[in-house]
């Protein structure tokens, strides 16, 4: 089954931490295992295979879920979003490739070593265009690995377009994002008050959104949101750095 990172209290990579586990309703606590034998003797109706672990009353205040798990909808059901969001949609790209990009005819020119970076407006270099121009913001922070993925590649060669309508597209390496404690999936946040987070299959295809305003998840994104924010650099100059290296 598979964790997903809700937050943690550490500032130095340890516990204690809470996991979503993502296919049940459970959530996973990591913290110090309770070892005192005055209050081991207190606990009541306790079977062999349960342990006992410490958390600050914090870690729960601020992260534990206070709604009921939000259903998996398809990523249409959000794209009225893209369009009635006020302030900010900002985006956190995780994943080494995605099943999109290598089914798009973009994929093939890449491979071919065409340059995709100024190709002509799309309906969503559109929709950008049109909102910027208001002041608001489309941002994102996307990870790459050390070397990086040829989707990742992909992502930066083609960068170009979506930063000249108006994203402000910045990128972090794998390692920085763990050393940060980012998340390992991707997600949206609107006007940090809508979180919606992807679900993909193996084969790196998008199976649809998680949607919620429970104010846990939303707080964990936007804490993900400015610690990556701070650090990521934006793609022109990170795409630089990578072809210096190559």
């Amino acid at each position: 089954m598979t964790l997903r990172l809700i937050g943690t209290t550490s500032d130095d990579g340890d516990c204690p931490t809470l996991y979503d586990i993502a296919e049940t309703d459970e959530i996973l606590v990591q913290g110090e295992r309770e070892t005192d034998p005055e209050h081991l003797v207190q606990l009541r109706d306790v079977k062999e295979s349960e342990t006992f672990v410490r958390v600050p009353r914090s870690l729960l205040t601020r992260y534990a879920p206070r709604s009921d798990a939000p259903e998996l909808q398809p990523f249409a059901s959000i794209s009225g979003l893209f369009r009635d969001f006020k302030h900010t949609a900002w985006r956190l790209e995780t994943r080494r490739g995605y099943a999109s990009d290598r089914n798009s005819p973009k994929w093939t020119r890449f491979l071919a070593g065409e340059d995709i970076s100024r190709d002509p407006d799309n309906a969503w270099r559109e929709n950008v265009r049109a909102h910027t121009a208001q002041g608001k913001r489309f941002e994102r922070v996307r990870l790459v690995d050390e070397p990086p993925t040829q989707g990742q590649e992909f992502l930066l060669a083609s960068a170009p377009g979506n930063v000249a309508a108006g994203e402000d597209i910045r990128n972090l390496t794998r390692a920085q994002a763990q050393e940060l404690r980012l998340p390992d999936h991707d997600f949206w946040l609107f006007d940090s008050k809508i979180l919606a987070r992807f679900a993909f299959d193996d084969a790196d295809t998008t199976l649809g959104v998680y949607v919620t305003e429970d104010p846990a998840e939303v707080l964990a994104a936007c804490q993900a949101r400015d610690a990556a924010w701070h650090h990521a650099i934006r793609t022109e100059e990170f795409a630089g750095r990578v072809r210096s290296t190559m």
